[in-house]
């Protein structure tokens, strides 16, 4: 026996040995090694960095992305520019499943004068709050006076403490109250596991979650009695919890304005995203994302709703603007769409004001 066992652990070995050599081989996403590089409450990826990312068990839209001088995936460095743009959101402004020229921030700066670079400040999994401290780095570093804020659906109650879609700043689900709650640093088997590409296939391609798999395990019936039937859900279900009221989510947005408020010299430009036609909402809070748009122009944003520009350009083409059934990140034509659209309202905007109208 334990010999054989010692042939079953020697097998096994080999096996992981192989299949790591033959991930090595392929577009599997690599380790991004995003961390608080620059900045206590902005979550970057290493300057110069270079990292592999792709989809699903097929590596579909697989890309290799550049990080520039500043940590984000752009081709652009940063340096202080008063007519550049800042494009501020999560991920679909880094967009990293299409090449480089068809990014937002690449399309956008084809649309403006040659002058104007536009500056691609995106991470994945951020949302309102984390945009109000990017708008903070662009000010203060690189002197951008414009800045164009692409909110999602999710980004206003994504801003609230424990949602898993922040980097820092967040407001407490119940109080109201500011805090902080920053990613903590990898532990030493998760840096070793970003470097294995069979881990990173597993865990990044394959989405396994051993913290989920485990307990799925342990729920199988162990065995199936002749004459007893199968209890598919041993446990009753559980209510889903309330989610924010409408005051917290309005507190998000006022204390939104409230931090970028000392840092736009320039233009605010707040483009409001919603799914392009044909996709399902999937449950995202639509009203939230037309509450945030109220109040921001009543503080005298210039707001962008998307939803016109999807329709009308659904009535031209039936092409999809989104990337496949399986995501509903824009492709290039979706972003195309976003790009002409935040051009056009950069041109007519004003700049925005010192102090809310009315105050």
């Amino acid at each position: 026996m334990p010999a054989l066992m010692l042939r079953l652990v020697a097998g096994a070995c080999l096996l992981a040995l192989l299949l790591e050599g033959l991930f090595r081989l392929l577009p599997v996403s690599t380790a991004t090694a995003s961390n608080y590089y620059s900045d206590p409450m902005i979550l970057t990826y290493p300057a110069g960095h270079s990292f592999t990312v792709s989809t699903g068990w097929d590596l579909r839209n697989a890309q290799r992305l550049r990080v520039n001088n500043v940590g984000f995936a752009a081709d652009l460095d940063f340096t202080p520019d008063p007519k550049a743009v800042a494009l501020i959101g999560d991920s679909h402004v880094e967009a990293s499943a299409l090449p480089a020229k068809q990014r937002p921030a690449a399309q956008l700066a084809q649309l403006l004068p040659a002058d104007r670079r536009v500056f691609a400040m995106g991470c994945p999994g951020t949302s309102l709050l984390d945009y109000a401290e990017r708008v903070r780095m662009a000010a203060q570093r690189y002197d951008v006076r414009d800045m164009v804020i692409l909110v999602d659906v999710g980004d206003i109650r994504q801003s609230l403490c424990g949602s898993g879609q922040i980097n820092g700043p967040c407001l407490d689900p119940t109080t109201g109250q500011s805090r902080v709650d920053r990613l903590p640093p990898p532990s030493t088997l998760k840096q070793w596991m970003r470097h294995s590409a069979l881990a990173q296939y597993l865990f990044s391609q394959l989405k396994i979650r051993p913290d989920r798999l485990w307990p799925t395990l342990r729920g199988l019936p162990a065995t199936l009695l002749p004459g007893q039937r199968t209890v598919v859900h041993a446990a009753p279900a559980r209510a889903e919890p309330a989610g924010p009221d409408s005051a917290i989510l309005d507190r998000i947005g006022i204390t939104f304005f409230e931090r970028i408020r000392p840092y736009v010299r320039g233009r605010l430009v707040i483009v409001i995203d919603k799914p392009v036609p044909g996709r399902d909402t999937a449950g995202l809070p639509i009203a939230d994302s037309d509450r945030f748009a109220a109040l921001a122009r009543a503080e005298g944003a210039t707001v962008v709703d998307m939803a016109p520009a999807y329709a009308a350009q659904a009535l031209k083409s039936a092409r999809s603007m989104a990337i496949g059934p399986y995501d509903g990140h824009h492709n290039a034509l979706g972003v195309a769409v976003v790009a002409g659209t935040v051009a056009q309202a950069l041109q007519s905007a004003q700049p925005w004001p010192a102090s809310p109208p009315g105050r």
